[in-house]
């Protein structure tokens, strides 16, 4: 017998978080000031001093007005000064919340490499902007055009441990040869005493796991643990519980993979019950005391996702899992009820998310669809709205959906903006490329939308047919028919299943269909095998 899966002993894909939009705002307006390079060229136009002194007093508007002259020609500046020009009105666009434009400004200078005066100079702002843009903004690709030596530039000295972990991060994205080695040795060259030294460690281990490299996995991860035990004060409170639990989660996931069963359960059962990752925990927990024929506690932890608290989180897989775990104590009867209740809630969702995907060709319109589906206005009944809701919340997705949540957004902060500069070429510039944008990142946000929905209707499919399979075997042991794979998978009617014992801080009681919170994976069943004595 055979059944997928779904557990990986790979991977979380974490997400940097975005901050809202008024933390941003904060962000912008206490953002040191970074310098540009001095460059030598002819002395600037009037016009371009008058834009950095209009800079200098705040009055950013003014400013992105005379720089728009000069990178226009108007001012008859140099090919140098209009570069000053250039890494200025990136600068101005950042301050005025326009960061998205300030990318594409930035941007060219990436491009443009060396052969820019403020190439350099460029690093420390597309720092600022991983702060406030998602990354699905191409922000790391960016950032990954640089060489680790640009790094060493003493100018960047108060950015260099972000900037190590964010190339990291550029080269963990890739994936490509030798691209995981890369992002290691920049994860390991961040400072300890620096704020972005957990994260790194986190990606450290990470990129270690996607090596299949597990000790120096688990030596990542558990350098992680001592820091949630010392709590430095370079980190903040939400980063190291945050990463000491995906650490933790990590931790069980890699001894799962190498059949550290007991080990893998030990880490798995340490997540608090308020973790966001909790029920994934219980989940994956299951399969790990399937392994080791612990079953009253794989089959309590599968009875724990059934409560109402976790209608919104789906593991048709955990059903499954159920029947295969009374098919080996030859409790068919039992089997049998566990597979009809994964077809009666799965079968039909399986042809409602296939239909979903099929709904629209078009990717700017599937997103406008999702939009719909997010606000509870797509007329799908509640299963089938529970279920894309799952996939929906997926990190990655959300980075995707932030990325054009912050176009809209500062789309709609121009439209609002001072009247008469929204009348400017440097207003209509942005406009352009907000437009421009947005319109690409509703598509990219539409196709990735869509490809979730569809491979959840794949994996329902293939779970289907494993479902269908279970299903013969029983009906073949039903009729003596039994596989020889089967009979030596069997629980024998003399295997004892470990004890439930009650210490003097729980009571017992029986489960009389009402869940209680503080009842959640502290469920056990007694399971007695009617298989023949070995």
């Amino acid at each position: 017998m055979r059944i997928t899966h779904l557990l990986s002993a790979a991977l979380v894909v974490l997400t940097v978080s975005t901050s809202a939009h008024a933390q941003k705002k904060a962000a912008a307006k206490d953002e040191m000031e970074f310098e540009p390079d001095k460059a030598t060229s002819t002395p600037p136009s009037k016009t371009l001093e008058r834009a950095i002194k209009l800079y200098d007093k705040k009055d950013f508007f003014s400013a992105s007005i005379e720089l728009k002259k000069v990178l226009d020609g108007e001012s008859g500046d140099d090919a140098k000064n209009k570069q000053r020009g250039e890494f200025f009105m990136g600068k101005t666009l950042y301050q005025m919340g326009f960061y998205a434009g300030s990318l594409a400004y930035f941007d060219k200078i990436v491009q443009a490499g060396d052969a820019h005066t403020y190439h350099g100079a460029a690093l420390k702002w597309l720092a600022a902007l991983s702060r406030v843009l998602p990354e699905t903004s191409g922000i790391l690709q960016k950032i990954g055009t640089y060489d680790e030596n640009a790094l060493n530039e003493p100018s960047l000295a108060s950015v260099k441990d972000e900037l190590l972990f964010l190339l990291g991060r550029h080269y963990y994205r890739r994936g490509g040869d030798g691209d995981f080695d890369k992002a290691i040795h920049l994860f390991t060259q961040v400072s300890r005493d620096s704020a972005f030294f957990i994260k790194a460690k986190f990606f450290e281990g990470v990129t270690h796991v996607r090596k299949y490299d597990g000790k120096p996995a688990v030596d990542a991860f558990k350098d992680i643990l001592i820091i949630g035990e010392e709590r430095p004060k370079q980190y903040s409170i939400d980063d190291v519980d945050n990463y000491r639990e995906l650490a933790q989660l990590q931790l069980a996931r890699v001894f799962y993979s190498t059949q550290q069963f007991d080990t893998s359960i030990k880490y798995f059962e340490r997540l608090p019950q308020d973790s966001a990752d909790w029920a994934e925990s219980l989940f994956e927990a299951s399969w790990a005391y399937f392994m080791k024929t612990l079953n009253s506690k794989a089959l309590g932890n599968i009875h724990t996702l059934n409560a109402p608290y976790f209608e919104n989180q789906y593991y048709p897989e955990a059903v499954l899992l159920r029947a295969v775990i009374y098919f080996k104590y030859c409790l068919y009867d039992q089997a049998e009820e566990a597979i009809a209740d994964f077809n009666e809630k799965y079968g039909p969702l399986t042809k409602n998310l296939k239909d979903i995907v099929a709904k629209y060709d078009d990717n700017a319109e599937f997103y406008e669809y999702v939009k719909k589906v997010k606000a509870s206005k797509a007329g799908l009944d509640q299963q089938t709205q529970r279920l894309v809701m799952s996939v929906l919340n997926d990190k990655t997705l959300l980075k995707t959906f932030a990325w054009v949540d912050e176009l809209n957004h500062e789309l709609d902060m121009l439209q609002k903006s001072d009247k008469a500069w929204q009348t400017t070429q440097v207003a209509a510039e942005v406009l352009q490329e907000l437009t421009v944008q947005q319109s690409v990142a509703s598509a990219d946000a539409g196709k990735v939308a869509r490809d979730r929905v569809d491979r959840l209707a794949r994996e329902l499919g293939a779970l289907n047919r494993d479902g269908t399979k279970i299903k013969y075997e029983i009906l073949e042991a039903k009729g003596n028919k039994i596989s020889a794979d089967a009979v030596g998978a069997r629980v024998a009617a003399s295997h004892k299943e470990e004890p439930i014992v009650i210490d003097d801080e729980h009571f017992q009681w029986k489960f009389d269909g009402e869940y209680w919170k503080d009842e959640l994976g502290y469920y056990r069943f007694k399971i007695r095998s009617r298989c023949p004595k070995q």
